[in-house]
């Protein structure tokens, strides 16, 4: 009866209806996450510390770059199961799922030991000066050494459970972690709790992402019999066609996030001279920022496995119809976003911080994002319409051209002519060209006739 469900979803049901039940969990299960990455820096904010806040804005690549680890295995095993569930291949289903899943466990626990043997030279690449070193060490001590594993593992884990239409419970899982973590932030963080400051926003993740881990594996020994997604270690392999099907899309994902981290460590190191009061300001208005973005790239996610059955299964108007539908609604959605954000900016960002140096900083840099806001729609759902393919090339162009190309050059000119200004404009300079691309990438897919085939040759 659940397959049935499932099946009416992908294959029948009104296109708006199966984008909605897609897409409205996992924006839901971003939001959150986003929320409780941003009640970090309210309650770091409320000590109304400028070097704690730096501390979380200085770590923030390390903790973007475990996105590395969750596109390769996560994005790269959901897109290869969603297209084989089209297929009708449930066996190759759990071979897939059994392969992300105890490479997942690996790889994060290597994550943990790298950051360990190289802690010190890391801190230095990430703009730490001696006012904010010890601050981010705690802090990445409790989220990289203690944390990696279960922080990746508990999304790779959303991914797999999503592929097969089971959004809810992929959503559920990924907010009981964010919702306890909101809960124990002012406990670990605040002078009234333990008074850890940045350490105790780092150990409130760690143990957020543990419980996040505990749904899962409920959820999967409960549904045992009834779910695709395996974590048997019988059912793992090195096979060759699961190997190159979860890298041919999950490396290039995963390369795209590296160069996010690079970009966002640019940008760190170009408004660190400018003092601690900057630093915070463009993390906090970079996080506020993320709020639209991620809910655009929760839809564009969340869609995704909608995408990649009717891909595998032929039916490509279906497919059409859903990525037209999706691009109408998260183009809305950014642009009265983007208004909003420059109109109330000060008042945004004062939610966080009452220092006015920094009030004054992150309200500027929040309205030179807002610029580019609406275009990452576009951008981010050809992204995903390719992952959701198999068409791992293009989604590696799209972050090459948006990082190396565009974002991080724009960086060095935009800073050059309006110091520390200007680096908050470096996304609109990005989005903007990334837009047309691909509104022309995504016309030429969507007008193709469409083959399974073709997804393996791209």
């Amino acid at each position: 009866m659940e397959d049935q469900k499932k099946l009416y979803l992908f294959e029948e049901s009104p296109i708006s209806r199966a984008v909605f039940s897609m897409a409205i969990p996992t924006v839901i299960s971003s939001l959150i996450m986003v929320i409780y990455s941003l009640s970090d820096t309210y309650f770091v904010g409320m000590l109304n510390n400028a070097v704690e806040n730096a501390a979380v804005t200085l770590a923030a690549p390390i903790l973007l770059a475990f996105n590395a680890v969750n596109n390769l295995f996560g994005v790269g095993s959901s897109s290869m199961m969603s297209r084989a569930l089209g297929r009708r291949e449930y066996d190759m289903v759990r071979r897939i799922a059994a392969f992300a899943f105890w490479c997942t466990v690996a790889a994060s626990a290597l994550f943990s030991a790298l950051y360990l043997i190289a802690r010190e030279p890391l801190l230095a690449l990430l703009g730490t000066n001696p006012e904010t070193y010890l601050a981010t060490r705690q802090y990445l001590d409790w989220t990289v050494a203690c944390g990696a594993v279960p922080a990746i593992l508990n999304v790779v884990l959303a991914y797999m459970v999503r592929s097969e239409g089971s959004t809810l419970h992929a959503s559920i899982g990924t907010m009981s972690g964010c919702i306890l973590n909101i809960i124990l932030d002012p406990i670990f963080i605040l002078p009234q709790g333990l008074d850890m400051g940045a350490a105790g926003a780092g150990c409130a993740t760690f143990l957020s992402n543990c419980v996040a881990c505990v749904y899962f594996f409920v959820l999967l020994f409960a549904r045992r019999g009834k779910t695709y997604v395996c974590i048997d270690p019988r059912r793992f392999s090195f096979d060759k066609g699961i190997v190159l099907g979860v890298c041919g899309v999950g490396i290039p994902a995963s390369i795209q996030n590296l160069l996010n981290v690079t970009g966002m460590t640019v940008l760190n190191n170009f408004t660190s001279p400018f003092g601690p009061n900057a630093v915070a300001a463009m993390g906090i208005a970079h996080k506020v920022n993320m709020v639209p973005m991620n809910i655009s790239m929760g839809f564009s996610q969340g869609v995704m496995p909608l995408v990649s059955y009717n891909y595998a299964s032929g039916n490509t108007r279906r497919m059409r119809k859903a990525v037209v539908f999706s691009a109408e609604i998260t183009l809305s959605f950014l642009v009265l976003v983007a208004v909003g954000y420059f109109l109330g900016s000060e008042s945004i960002i004062r939610l966080f911080i009452e220092n006015p140096d920094i009030v004054a900083y992150g309200s500027a840099f929040l309205r030179a994002m807002c610029f580019g806001m609406p275009f990452l729609s576009l951008d981010f759902l050809a992204v995903g319409v390719f992952q959701a393919v198999g068409m791992g090339k293009k989604a590696l162009l799209f972050a090459i051209l948006r990082k190396i190309v565009l974002e991080i050059p724009a960086i060095y000119v935009l800073n050059y002519f309006f110091p520390l200004y200007g680096l908050a404009y470096s996304q609109l300079v990005a989005e903007v060209i990334l837009a047309a691309a691909a509104i022309f990438t995504l016309r030429r897919i969507l007008s193709a006739s469409g083959s399974p085939s073709r997804a393996k040759q791209n």
